[in-house]
């Protein structure tokens, strides 16, 4: 099949789930997979090969998603049921104040999401847009686009985020540079998609807070809370453990046994399983909830984690059948005759194949395994490569819909429709993007 037609069938698959989705109002987890078999079908892929890539997309997905999101779900039910996430809700609008809320909230999410993946991040720190919509700090779009902003801005451009080191390690780029041009790139994309735009756009796009997050703690619990501190380090405790192991296995030997208890305890896995049980113990328990009523609230977490899980491993799918039908290489083969400037190619490359298939990871990948043989025989200079990365890392996030799992994510946390998601989520993130992109080329064209 030719380059041309696979692109095409691409485009023409994803036109059609936004048909699906948004005007036939087909559930999003049968339309992807829907969609999926049309589009692994018309790119040329044999029936029993389809069939696998459909397991492959939906097993890879959720066997990250699946159990960050249900332990995540877990541990942010109970800092909410025993008042933590107020308290930080609480202290954030007493020193930032009500109208400056959102400002809290981009910075928080820039800042507490450097050592994390972007989903690992989301549902650590979603409880406190919830907490402070609930304690009076504005709408749930003004509030969950900011901190959804600083998140995203940090997984594009900031070290340790994973998808920056990838990116600046393939392309052997010097890490220096790249954290102080991500630095750059990150705070004016996390102003202009968080606290301005989002302030914007939640003039036209109301939301109410769900009602499960609306309901008043139990008598039980201590009107008063945990203490800030306890509060803080409670919801610091996994992005802790994460990043001790992103900072410090640099400088222990591989083969150390310390190296591997650093990678143990800083896994997403152990660090928010570590944050489950301290948190039933040292925050739950002394907060006056009983070890049953500790099990009812975990269970009820797990609800609309369920949803989540679902709809994301779905959106795994429609990824998998995408880079299997071999669109990825096709386009960047397309372009790379094109003659532009190699920032530029960069951005379009990696905006071309996120656009496409849904992952920003697969987006950087795909780039750098393309770009990577433009660059040898060349001289570019430290600071260029770190441009390219930044705009690689730019490309990977515009224009997020309905084959990304942080689209939904926004989706089922922020209660969106998703008419309502394009305005708000993906206009954030292509903001981000575009703002980072105008940043590399900058860099490139000056330095």
């Amino acid at each position: 099949m030719s380059d041309i037609s696979l692109v095409i069938t691409a485009l023409g698959s994803i036109l059609l789930l936004l048909i699906l989705v948004m005007k036939v109002r087909m559930h999003a987890i049968v339309a992807l997979i829907v969609v999926s078999i049309i589009a692994g079908l018309l790119s040329g892929m044999s029936p029993a090969s389809i069939a696998q890539t459909i397991e492959k997309g939906m097993g890879g997905t959720l066997g990250f998603i699946a159990v960050v999101v249900a332990l995540g779900a877990m541990f942010g039910k109970v800092m909410e049921e025993t008042g933590a996430l107020d308290r930080i809700a609480e202290t954030l609008l007493a020193r930032f104040g009500i109208k400056r809320a959102n400002w809290a909230m981009a910075i928080t999410g820039l800042i507490c999401s450097m050592p994390l993946f972007f989903d690992v991040a989301v549902v650590l720190l979603i409880g406190l847009v919830h907490a402070v919509v609930r304690r009076g700090g504005g709408s749930m779009i003004k509030i969950g686009i900011a901190l959804f902003a600083g998140i995203a801005s940090c997984q594009a451009f900031l070290l340790p985020a994973p998808g920056p080191v990838l990116v600046a390690s393939l392309l052997g780029a010097d890490f220096g540079y790249v954290i102080f041009f991500g630095v750059l790139a990150a705070i004016p994309a996390m102003i202009l998609a968080g606290p301005l735009f989002g302030s914007f756009i939640a003039k036209k796009v109301h939301v109410e807070l769900p009602e499960y997050h609306r309901t008043e703690k139990e008598e039980s619990v201590q009107k008063k809370g945990p203490s800030f501190g306890m509060a803080l380090l409670m919801i610091s405790l996994p992005l802790l453990l994460i990043g001790l192991k992103t900072v410090f296995s640099r400088f222990v030997p591989e083969s150390s046994s310390s190296h591997q208890w650093l990678q143990f305890f800083g896994h997403p896995f152990i660090a928010i399983t570590i944050a489950c049980l301290v948190s039933f113990y040292f925050l739950a328990i002394p907060q006056g909830l009983s070890r049953n009523k500790v099990m009812q609230i975990c269970s009820e977490a797990l609800v609309p984690a369920g949803i989540i899980i679902l709809v994301t491993g779905a959106g795994g799918v429609f990824k998998q059948i995408l880079i299997d039908s071999g669109v990825g290489q096709a386009l960047g083969d397309m372009l790379s005759d094109s003659g532009m400037p190699i920032v530029v190619l960069a951005f379009i490359l990696s905006a071309a194949v996120r656009i496409i298939q849904g992952s920003a990871t697969v987006a950087m990948l795909t780039s750098c395994g393309l770009i990577a043989p433009m660059l040898e025989g060349v001289n570019y200079s430290d600071i260029q490569l770190a441009a390219i990365t930044i705009a690689i890392g730019a490309g990977s996030i515009v224009l997020s819909h309905v084959n990304d799992s942080g689209f939904w994510l926004a989706n089922k946390y922020l209660v969106l429709t998703e008419k309502q998601t394009l305005q708000t989520w993906t206009v954030m993130e292509t903001i981000i993007g575009v703002t980072g992109g105008v940043v590399a080329s900058l860099i490139m064209l000056f330095l």
